[in-house]
């Protein structure tokens, strides 16, 4: 009887080895299974999720932070300000005590200098972020995402502008129901001495409003201001000027510093002006034309 009592003890211990490493078995496969294969090339100890820049935060960012009088963030603007600034400190562009998520005088100045080791000069070294000098700077350490450029250039009532501007301006018209034409366009270095180097650059228009009542002109500011520009109506007392419409593209990566400096105040409640005068223009939620088209 002894001899059939642990005859019986041995198998049930067998049993219990046999399921115990089955479990270990299935746990292994189970394990293995819920763990992703790394990319070709890449091993699973050196597989890292690279940070994400937002194109269009970052590039907001640039033209709002510096003409801040502290040092508060753009809104939803820290973490991709934070991964171009970690990329140009790790390139020896920026110190770390700049790395912050702010994109202040510093950081701008960092950046322009990297555009400078790019080659890039003049307006394209003003450090408004670009996508060329984003992706070159980001390679190996963040990602892109939200890409805006200004497109190409053309010509409208016999001025330069860029094709993003263009169709900003095309879409205020339908809003409005009637042609806008232009006193000065884009790219005008130089062109008008009282425009204080707003037009060197790209993204900004004057708007002629002869025969235009009060009323429609600030009905056509608004509206521009609801496609994307900063805009504002322009008049004889305020400088060596006719009556017009002065707007801003905001977010053309093309725009010279005077006219960054311009959507900056724009957002902060300015005129614009070099007074720096309260905006004297019908107050909106204010949106780039990316966001305008996002939700129209």
């Amino acid at each position: 009887m002894a001899s059939v009592t642990k005859t019986r003890t041995a198998a049930t211990r067998l049993l219990t080895a046999v399921a115990v490493l089955s479990g270990l078995v299935l746990s292994a496969a189970q394990a293995h299974a819920a763990t992703p294969e790394p990319r070709i090339g890449e091993s699973s100890a050196t597989a890292t999720v690279l940070p994400v820049v937002d194109m269009e935060a970052a590039v907001l960012a640039a033209q709002i932070d510096p003409r801040r009088a502290d040092s508060t963030q753009t809104p939803g603007a820290h973490d991709s300000v934070l991964a171009v600034e970690q990329a140009l400190q790790a390139r020896g562009f920026l110190a770390a005590q700049w790395v912050d998520g702010y994109f202040g005088t510093s950081t701008t100045s960092a950046y322009a200098a990297y555009q400078r080791s790019l080659g890039f000069s003049g307006l394209d070294a003003n450090g408004l972020p670009g996508v060329t000098s984003l992706t070159s700077l980001g390679q190996g350490r963040y990602t892109l995402t939200h890409t805006i450029g200004p497109g190409a250039k053309l010509q409208r009532d016999g001025y330069t502008v860029n094709t993003r501007t263009q169709n900003m301006l095309t879409e205020a018209e339908r809003l409005l129901g009637f042609h806008l034409t232009l006193d000065q366009g884009s790219y005008n270095p130089g062109g008008d001495p009282t425009s204080a180097g707003t037009h060197d650059g790209g993204g900004v228009v004057d708007i002629n409003v002869d025969g235009m009542t009060s009323a429609t002109r600030n009905n056509v500011a608004l509206v521009l201001r609801q496609v994307g520009f900063a805009a504002w109506v322009r008049n004889p007392t305020q400088g060596n000027w006719p009556w017009h419409i002065h707007a801003v593209a905001i977010n053309d990566t093309d725009l010279a510093t005077q006219a960054q400096n311009q959507v900056g105040d724009y957002y902060l409640g300015f005129n614009g002006l070099a007074n720096h005068g309260p905006d004297d223009g019908t107050r909106i939620a204010i949106q780039t034309w990316e966001q305008y088209q996002r939700t129209h």
